[in-house]
Formats: structure tokens, C-alpha cells, sequence
């Protein structure tokens, strides 16, 4: 499997009043991404950041600002978030059936990379066209929570699709999100999960360099014997 082991603290569980100096701690315990949601209050309950925000951070880091836009309009971002300074730009299948094609070559065209995530009860065969498309997405997020709450339970169910996808597309990005941590890692890295988002497990540690380590050690050991 020739992907890369990428770690992905998702700053909705730092202090928010610290960012700039929570998204360093992050980077110098080794993490590869920061994790970003965005949530709009009307495709999730929550209502979270948004690209001021994403701007402000830009301006303190030269790190991946990997973008999760939970948002019924996400065309409505791509200027926005693009001009702030995001790298990663991930949408929901759920809400953008009608303009797949536009979207993707959008967020590409103001240079980020783009991404597709679904929620647990959504089929995964729904991201195929995406993958596959003249205009392909780079990365599918998984996600083994419902999105718009930290802190919920992982569903060990949804890595059934993560072996789906990494059967069909070996050399793709699959991320996973939601109640990810030492004790769930192993499943979901087995399953071909290699980019990981860790919330509450990592900002919540003792050692948070610690458990990004672990992390990608067990990306890595699966990777190793595949």
C-alpha cells in the first residue's frame, strides 16, 4: 500500500482561544495535518469555524489546514476558504449530487486539494463516480461518527467501507474520523485507513506526542506487511 501515514489532530477539540499556539503544540508532537471543521448550523446542528478563522490561523502556520466543510452549500466556500489560506477541502456527498464535476475542478482551481466524506449510513458506492470522474477527487473521508458532535463513540460497522475503497483504489487517501484513538486505531488501520483524525484522544492526553505516535505506528505496521 503506498500511501503515507498522515496524523490529523482536528482542532475542534483545542482551546479555541489558543489556536495558533494549540495548532504549533501539535505540529511539534509530530502531527501532519491540522483537522478543521467546519459545520454551518443546517447540514449539522453545530456551528463551528469558518474561513476568518482559517485566514487568522494561515498567518501563524505553514501546515495542512485540512478542511472538513460539514455544509449544505459547499460551493459557497470555495472562494472564501480558498483566499484564507486552506489546503484540503473536503465536501459531503450528501449535498452536492447535482454539481460534483464544477465543485471538484473549483477547489482545485484555487488551489486546494479536494476531498469527499459521507456519513456512516450513506453507501459507499455514492463516492465512486467521484473517485473515478474525469475530475477526481484526491482523498475520501470516512466518517465512523455522525458528524457534527466531538467526543462520540466510534462505529466499528464503517470499516467495512474502508476496506471497500482501499480494495478498489489501493492507492488512494482514506481518512477516518470520529472516536479515533488508541484503542481504535488498530481496526481502523487494518482496515486501510491511513490518514487519521484525532480529536479528543490526542488534545485530551497526557502525552499527545505519544499518541501520534502510536497512531502512525499502526498505519505503518499494516503498511509494512501489505
Amino acid at each position: 500500500m503506498g500511501v503515507a501515514a498522515k496524523i490529523a489532530p482536528s482542532m475542534l477539540s483545542s482551546d479555541f482561544a489558543n489556536l495558533a499556539s494549540e495548532a504549533q503544540r501539535m505540529l511539534d508532537c509530530g502531527a501532519d495535518w491540522l483537522h478543521m471543521d467546519i459545520m454551518d448550523g443546517h447540514f449539522v446542528p453545530n456551528l463551528t469555524i469558518g474561513a476568518p478563522v482559517i485566514e487568522s490561523l494561515r498567518k501563524h502556520t505553514k501546515a495542512y489546514l485540512d478542511c472538513h466543510l460539514m455544509v449544505t452549500n459547499p460551493l459557497d466556500y470555495v472562494e472564501p476558504l480558498g483566499k484564507a489560506g486552506a489546503s484540503g477541502f473536503t465536501f459531503h456527498v450528501e449535498v452536492s449530487r447535482d454539481n460534483w464535476g464544477d465543485l471538484v475542478q473549483r477547489i482545485k482551481s484555487k488551489g486546494m486539494r479536494p476531498g469527499v466524506s459521507l456519513k456512516p449510513g450513506t453507501p459507499i458506492e455514492e463516492v465512486y463516480p467521484l473517485v473515478e470522474g474525469e475530475n477526481p477527487v484526491e482523498m475520501v473521508l470516512v466518517m465512523t461518527v455522525e458528524p457534527g458532535f466531538g467526543g462520540q463513540k466510534f462505529m466499528p460497522e464503517t470499516m467495512d467501507k474502508v476496506r471497500t475503497l482501499r480494495k478498489k483504489y489501493p492507492s488512494l487517501d482514506i481518512e477516518v474520523d470520529g472516536g479515533l484513538g488508541p484503542s481504535t486505531i488498530d481496526m481502523a488501520a487494518s482496515a486501510g485507513a491511513n490518514c487519521i483524525v484525532a480529536g479528543s484522544s490526542v488534545f485530551g492526553a497526557p502525552d499527545s506526542a505519544q499518541v501520534i505516535s502510536l497512531l502512525r505506528k499502526s498505519v505503518e505496521e499494516v503498511q509494512k506487511n501489505n
